[in-house]
């Protein structure tokens, strides 16, 4: 028999060594089976959830007043200044009243005579020496007399104008000398310890909507500084054309930054419940199926578990679970694409206190998983 014969054919011998290969290095799909996935895990933690309604409103301060004249004089002397902080009471402007002083001090002699001839006629009248006739005309007189007083001080307090509550004047309209009328704008004064916004909200809304709701507001002139505050006040009536009803809401003020007639946008929180949360990246939705992986680190096999979930409010970069997944459960984070159901991950990396999650994948990196 020839040598060859006894050696096997060139196909068993390739095939031999295919077998043999196989053996001492498996194939990549084989090894992706076997070693488990790098993952980053997540904590479900329960955080205070509000529904979000948003709109536009209007600020305007808590009270708010033109300061007018109300009889036509000079004016001999301001004191304020543009935009000058005032209390209740507080002289702002004073006019010519030279002739209402003079009636005033006349008045009070009048009425001084009055009362000494009233108290002389008193005890006269009791004793009978005078007439009763007497007595009811000193008193009407002393009465009359203390009338003309207070017609006299009411002109002579329409020439002094104070403020009617404290707040901040606006700019002045008018200057030392110039002659008034009623009406004429002097300044305005506006009371800005708190602000008023007032909203227009859907109407379909209303069975929510309820006094004492938190609320908060930015506006384009802040950055991004956000105000809170809470509704006070909803309006009796819908507007039949837009179908929606006015809200006022009250910001409070302290730093006196807020002016009136600034726009701002706004969310009323409503619907106020906690609930577990989560992170966006973590929600895997196919078809009409949202789900996440959960995995349970006591379990010394650590396999990941598909779970549904319903998913409630969006917030920011995190969602709301509403079933399926309780507080204090672990999802996988980073990996979900790499992770199937029942399968065996690696851990590298757990955050349970809200640590950005850029920071736990530098992490990953540099433990070179």
């Amino acid at each position: 028999m020839a040598p060859f014969r006894a050696l096997a054919s060139v196909p068993q011998i390739a095939g031999l060594i295919c077998v043999l290969m196989f053996a001492l290095y498996p194939s990549r799909s084989t090894l992706a089976q076997t070693a488990p996935t790098p993952v980053i895990l997540v904590e479900a933690i329960e955080e205070e959830i509000f529904d979000r309604v948003e709109a536009l409103g209007t600020l305007r301060a808590n009270e708010q007043v033109t300061v007018t004249a109300q009889v036509t004089e000079i004016i001999t002397k301001l004191n304020f200044e543009d935009g000058q902080r005032v209390s209740k009471g507080e002289t702002l402007a004073l006019m010519t009243n030279s002739e209402e002083t003079a009636q005033y001090r006349e008045a009070e002699a009048t009425v001084r005579e009055a009362a000494e001839q009233l108290k002389r006629t008193e005890p006269l009248a009791s004793r009978g020496v005078s007439s009763e006739a007497l007595l009811s005309e000193r008193r009407r007189d002393h009465e009359t007399a203390l009338a003309r007083l207070e017609a006299v001080k009411s002109r002579l307090a329409d020439r002094r104008i104070e403020a009617p509550f404290d707040g901040v004047v606006g700019l002045r309209r008018i200057s030392v000398g110039a002659l008034v009328e009623p009406g004429t704008v002097i300044t305005t004064i506006d009371d800005d310890s708190v602000m008023k916004l007032d909203f227009s909200i859907p109407s379909t809304f209303l069975s929510t909507l309820k006094v004492g709701l938190p609320i908060e507001a930015k506006a384009d002139a802040f950055g991004g500084r956000s105000f809170t505050g809470e509704i006070t006040g909803i309006d009796s009536r819908v507007d039949p054309v837009t179908r929606s009803v006015k809200v006022r809401a009250v910001l409070p003020n302290k730093d006196g930054v807020l002016k009136s007639g600034i726009l701002m946008t706004l969310e009323v929180l409503k619907s106020r419940r906690k609930a577990a949360v989560i992170p966006e990246q973590a929600v895997i939705t196919r078809k009409r199926e949202t789900r996440v992986f959960v995995v349970d680190t006591k379990d010394k096999s650590r396999k990941a578990q598909s779970r549904m979930v319903e998913l409630g409010t969006r917030l920011d970069g995190n969602v709301e679970v509403v079933s399926g997944l309780d507080v204090g459960e672990l999802v996988v984070v980073d990996g979900t694409l790499r992770v199937r159901d029942g399968q065996a991950v690696e851990v590298t990396a757990i955050d349970k206190g809200g640590e950005p999650l850029a920071d736990l994948l530098n992490r990953k990196r540099a433990n070179g998983t």
